[in-house]
This record gives C-alpha cells, sequence and structure tokens, in this order.
C-alpha cells in the first residue's frame, strides 16, 4: 500500500464518474478517420473514434477511459452509444461508404452484444453490410465455443467483421482460418518501417497474400507518407488510412471531405 497507490484508485473512481455522467448527459462525441481504395484513393469506410472532451480537464485519451469502462460496468453502455450514434450517422452518408466500430474483447464476451448490435441497425435503419466491426486478437482468449456462436450469430446478421492490429498480438493463422473475417488491418508497427526495413514489407506482403487467397481485404493503419502509399499500393494493400489521407474529423465536416473526394 502507499499514498501513490491511493491517488491512483481516487483518479480512476472520479474518472469512472466522469464517464457515467458523461454517457448520461450525452457529451461524449464521435470522430471520424477515413479509410481509402489504395487504387483510386476513394473514401469506402468512416471508423469511427470516441472522443470525450471533459468540462474540466479537456481532452481525456481513450486510452485513459476506454480501460475504466472496461474494469466496471461502462463497456456495454459505452459501445452501445457508439454503435447507435455511429449507424445514425452513416445514414447521411452515400450507400457506398461503410461505418466501422470498434469493440472491444469485454464487449465482444458480453451477452448482450448481439442484440445491442441488432439494436442500432433497426433504430437507424443502416443495412447490416454497411457495419463493419474491428475486432482485436484478444477476443480470442474467452471461451471458444462462446466467441464461435458470436461469430457465427454476427455473420448471420450480414455485418462486416475485421481483424484488427494484426501481428501485434497473440497472432496466430488458425484464426483467420477458422473465423470469418472480411478485413485484415496491418498495423502501423509495420507501416512505419515500411521503406527502411525489407522485413516489414515482406510481412505486409505475406498478410496480403493471405487475405487474398481467403477472400478478404487489407487495411494498412497509420500512412503518413507518400513513399509509404506507394509501397503499400505495389504490395497489393487494398485500403489504406492515416494522417497521410486526413486525421479523425468531427462528423459535420464529412461531407466536404466527400465533395472532395467525390464520392455521392
Amino acid at each position: 500500500y502507499s499514498v501513490d497507490l491511493k491517488d491512483e484508485a481516487e483518479e480512476r473512481r472520479v474518472l469512472e464518474e466522469g464517464l457515467r455522467e458523461a454517457l448520461a448527459d450525452d457529451l461524449l462525441e464521435l470522430h471520424y478517420q477515413p479509410v481509402v481504395r489504395t487504387e483510386d484513393n476513394m473514401v469506402v469506410t468512416f471508423e469511427a473514434l470516441i472522443r470525450w472532451e471533459h468540462p474540466e480537464r479537456g481532452t481525456i485519451s481513450p486510452d485513459v477511459f476506454i480501460p475504466i469502462a472496461e474494469e466496471s460496468d461502462l463497456i456495454n453502455q459505452l459501445g452501445a452509444w457508439a454503435l447507435n450514434r455511429a449507424c445514425r450517422d452513416a445514414m447521411a452518408w452515400p450507400k457506398s461508404v461503410r461505418v466501422a466500430v470498434n469493440v472491444s474483447a469485454a464487449q465482444f464476451a458480453h451477452s448482450d452484444l448481439i442484440s445491442i448490435v441488432t439494436d442500432a441497425l433497426d433504430r437507424s435503419g443502416l443495412e447490416a453490410d454497411r457495419l463493419e466491426l474491428e475486432l482485436t486478437e484478444s477476443v480470442f482468449m474467452g471461451d471458444g465455443d462462446t466467441i464461435d456462436d458470436i461469430f457465427r450469430a454476427l455473420k448471420e446478421l450480414g455485418v462486416r467483421l475485421a481483424l484488427d492490429d494484426f501481428g501485434t498480438g497473440y497472432s496466430s493463422l488458425s484464426y483467420l482460418q477458422r473465423f470469418p473475417f472480411d478485413k485484415i488491418k496491418i498495423d502501423r508497427c509495420f507501416v512505419k518501417d515500411i521503406i527502411e526495413s525489407a522485413g516489414s514489407s515482406t510481412i505486409v506482403q505475406a498478410v496480403v497474400n493471405i487475405a487474398t487467397v481467403r477472400n478478404m481485404t487489407t487495411t494498412a493503419e497509420g500512412v503518413e507518407t507518400e513513399p509509404q502509399r506507394m509501397m503499400l499500393r505495389a504490395l497489393g494493400c487494398t485500403d489504406m488510412q492515416g494522417y497521410l489521407i486526413s486525421r479523425p474529423v468531427e462528423a459535420e465536416a464529412l461531407a466536404r471531405l466527400l465533395q472532395v473526394q467525390g464520392v455521392s
């Protein structure tokens, strides 16, 4: 026991209460980062990212409040809010553009996930195939039969499933054979050094080849330079996102971005 631990526990308690109030008062926001098709730079998806602007503390990073939500009873409420808001926002976009929403391992393992997704689609009227759920490899640490059932139910709904941050966690090629993913997201750690490191480009090429054989698309994350974009295109990566294309923007700014892209 120490004073530092006491202070840390109090800080978490204060943030948890603040997050609970922010949810109750609808004070959270979604910003969106575009994912573009590599071959022609056209927007195909917007990834929804939760933002919390605290009235006293200012911007609080998702890296801070998401773990707090996961350790409390707030993660399912937060996930339901994000899904409902993202599906509603997506109804204002062209039908060729999907919305991607992150689902944590804590959400994925919860029995209410299917009903939450179904409710968000029904409330908004969004077609199921325009919703993409991004899952990390940590979801596979749960009960195998439960995971199988959830995957099966989500695919029956018609939503798309993306494996996020591939290659950075408990990577196993058996996941790609066993589970019906539609997309693999290549982590930014491989993209960052793709020009300087032959190892990174080889890994990206291998992932692209596996995805192609399995009829999956690939999205490279963290693309920041033109040489990276050109290399990823040469390696056959389907889509990309990162600051080279756009930083995350507020929902109101998406219409201007789509207009510039010529998406209708």
